[in-house]
């Protein structure tokens, strides 16, 4: 039987706008916010939480533009202490296992053989987190300068990845509740000693190495720059454009300063928004206003034939046209996709599931793949009428459901 699909989005009653016209300022977030992480949480809303000596802030926002203050990550009592008048730098907020998982980093300046990587868990974004102390320290890892912590997950195996100037960045497998080191597990080392605000994405067959490069805190001096690298494996080898290597601290740029905005770097990770596009938050200082610290930025990544990515003119932008998200507060039905015999595929970001009414009590098939055609998940012969996928990363995704001689296939976006 021939299939008839539609695609329906409902926002409130009314129809939600696919393309956006409305644009954003840079800076988004106008106060001192150095070295963002993001996630776009079970809610619906982004949280970003940034370095800070004492109390980590954490801001929410609805469209990655528009940020409130929410809290401090930690309470005073319940702060990370166990580097002797540490800072908590460098966060990095990731949901694992049904937890919100903050890694973060603990030093003081040229405490490089002490610093280290600590753990916290919340079961909200905003916290607070309990802090389950350090992971390591430098002079236990044998790494130095161990700082800027980024988790990796794929295929079921969870990786840390982190280091900066003078130590290299490295990489080492984690236990699968991510909060311990595997045992056995051999760090290895990624790119040289140049670097650091390290953070992998994959797209395609490549991984990609974010990182920053010069002097990321003296005002309007500095001359942080976001740079890259990528490998067809998750371990290397790294190699800038030319082929030169990441181990040889060779790269190649993504985002450097200009007249408005100095030390351009640290990024956060890439968020994938409703029309598809790639986004990234990252910090630099104002110039015309430089004593409020490194400020919040944001920039769309686009990738070049060769699959390379860049921001238009290499810069930030002061003003430029703004993602396009669902508003997390109203009521929705989410891509509704149906057949002739009313047999229907829903998935619902309220509950995140996916719903099919259409097995008569016949067996089928239903996968999940990326959009790179990478099958993430398969329930083979299976009778259910609806699947949690709430453990799927945000991204979009397409749904494939195979019954007798029918096949459905969705593209839905996850949150």
């Amino acid at each position: 039987m021939k299939l008839k699909i539609y695609l329906i989005l409902f926002l409130s009653g009314s129809f939600i706008r696919l393309f956006a016209d409305d644009t954003y300022t840079n800076p988004v977030l106008a106060v001192d916010v150095p070295d963002p992480t993001v996630i776009h949480a079970a809610d619906g809303y982004f949280y970003v939480i940034a370095t800070n000596s004492y109390l980590p802030p954490v801001y929410k926002s609805k469209d990655l533009v528009n940020w409130s203050f929410v809290r401090r990550a930690f309470t005073p009592t319940g702060r990370p202490s166990w580097e002797s008048d540490g800072g908590i730098w460098a966060p990095d907020i990731n949901y694992i296992n049904g937890k919100y998982v903050l890694y973060y980093s603990m030093s003081v300046w040229n405490g490089i053989q002490t610093c280290g990587i600590g753990i916290a868990v919340a079961g909200e974004p905003e916290g607070p987190y309990t802090d389950w102390g350090k992971l390591f320290r430098s002079n236990e890892i044998g790494v130095t300068n161990s700082i800027d912590p980024n988790y990796y997950e794929e295929n079921g195996k969870k990786y840390l990845i982190w280091g900066s100037y003078g130590g290299g960045i490295w990489i080492i497998e984690l236990n699968d509740d991510g909060l311990s080191l595997k045992e056995g597990s051999e760090k290895i080392q990624i790119a040289g000693t140049n670097f650091e605000g390290t953070y992998i994405h994959k797209k395609g067959e490549y991984y990609y190495l974010f990182a920053s490069t010069g002097t990321c805190c003296d005002g309007v001096n500095s001359n942080y720059r976001l740079v890259v690298g990528r490998s067809t494996s998750l371990t290397g080898t790294y190699l800038n454009k030319a082929g030169q290597k990441m181990s040889d601290n060779k790269y190649s740029l993504v985002i450097v300063s200009n007249t408005q905005f100095k030390g351009t770097g640290h990024c956060s990770e890439i968020v994938v928004d409703d029309a598809g596009d790639d986004w990234i938050l990252y910090h630099a200082y104002q110039a015309s206003n430089p004593e409020v610290g490194r400020v919040l930025l944001l920039s769309r990544i686009k990738w070049d034939e060769a699959g390379w990515p860049y921001v238009d003119n290499h810069t930030p932008a002061l003003s430029a046209p703004k993602p396009v998200f669902k508003d997390p507060d109203s009521q929705q039905i989410i891509d509704i996709i149906s057949s002739e015999d009313n047999q229907t595929v829903f998935y619902s970001q309220a509950d995140r599931k996916i719903r099919y009414n259409g097995w008569d009590g016949s067996p089928g098939s239903l996968s999940i793949y990326s959009t790179q055609g990478e099958q993430i998940c398969l329930f083979r012969n299976t009778k259910a009428e609806e699947w949690d996928v709430s453990y799927l990363k945000q991204g979009i995704y397409i749904v494939k459901i195979h019954k007798k001689d029918k096949f459905i296939t969705k593209k839905i976006v996850i949150f």
